[in-house]
């Protein structure tokens, strides 16, 4: 018999794959959505979709009242970096405030278990790499900040209440479901794989890569790169664990893949070169940043299956040329 969750931004890129990963396996599942960034057309008909906002303490609490979850996922959190560097009040107001909410309803209703989409983010510019979970955590913007905030409210939880919880940080969520169900539909569009797509396919003004001159292979920034089922399975792995203890968790390629790399890779899947401009640096970029995956591997038996660039980039140009206006068709 399966349980039953709450996925909070459910209608959104990850949570929208990790509510089909809880439906193929059986679970029920409730949604909790206030569409600011998500889409109805990314929840699966048999899915209550509850479109209300964590800002909202009586909304929460009218979707968490006699349904008996055995737990909360939580994704709905604004993730814009450079965002959040112009308006860090929203960014604490959003990720932290309704966080708290959500915390104190879990606590009110009686769920025990919360599975938490943090971020590598708050680490900020790493001492070393691959990234460790005990590494030094030195946010580099108010939405790390944000996200490390939330944790720290967790262990306390715990702490203090008994409420297990496991922390998930990575750097980009990339790809689209296999099956062709699901993809990456942002307004706007910051992440580099769909944005090259969309270059490729002539959607869009040339792709400007900023900066060529780093201290790595080819000049340009490395970055993680993980498929956003895999994704998915890692979180259902996490929840596994907390019937033992609260557990922290980075989610990593252990490499990683440059700027070019990643055009190359849209190049071939394509069949069509991905126009683009070189660019000055931006401030605050790191050269490389990769998370490791390998206490999660070690704890749960965890580890991405579309592990090649081309994989991850295929499902995202299948799902990308089928769907040329996102949800909204």
């Amino acid at each position: 018999m399966g349980q039953s969750f709450l996925v909070t931004g459910g209608a959104g890129f990850v949570g929208s794959h990790l509510v089909a990963a809880l439906r193929a396996r059986g679970d029920a599942v409730v949604v909790f959505d206030n569409l600011s960034t998500g889409h109805r057309a990314a929840v699966p008909e048999d899915v209550p979709l509850v479109h209300g906002d964590l800002t909202d303490a009586t909304a929460i609490d009218a979707a968490m009242a006699g349904q008996g979850f055995d737990g909360v996922f939580h994704f709905a959190a604004l993730s814009l970096v450079g965002d959040s560097m112009r308006q860090p009040e929203r960014y604490f107001s959003a990720n932290v405030g309704n966080s708290l909410r959500l915390i104190e309803a879990c606590l009110k209703h009686g769920v025990g278990k919360f599975v938490f989409s943090s971020t590598a983010a708050l680490f900020g510019m790493p001492e070393r790499i691959p990234i460790a979970e005990d590494d030094r955590v030195d946010p580099g913007s108010p939405y790390g900040e944000s996200k490390h905030m939330v944790e720290r409210m967790l262990h306390w939880a715990d702490r203090v209440h008994g409420l297990r919880y496991a922390a998930l940080r990575y750097f980009n969520a990339a790809g689209a479901d296999p099956d062709g169900r699901l993809g990456e539909d942002h307004q706007p569009e910051t992440h580099l794989i769909p944005l090259a797509i969309d270059a490729a396919l002539g959607r869009r003004p040339p792709l400007a890569v900023f900066g060529t001159d780093y201290p790595t292979p080819d000049g340009t920034c490395i970055r993680d790169y993980v498929h956003v089922s895999d994704l998915a399975s890692a979180h259902l792995a996490a929840f596994a664990r907390l019937d033992d203890s609260s557990v922290t968790y980075n989610l990593g390629s252990a490499s990683g893949h440059s700027v070019r790399e990643v055009l190359a890779a849209v190049a071939r899947v394509g069949g069509q070169p991905v126009p683009h401009t070189l660019a000055a640096r931006r401030p605050g970029d790191p050269a490389v940043l990769i998370a490791s995956p390998e206490r999660i591997k070690r704890e749960t038996g965890w580890a991405p299956r579309l592990t090649a660039l081309e994989d991850i980039v295929a499902t995202a140009w299948a799902w990308r040329a089928a769907h040329p206006d996102g949800y909204r068709a």
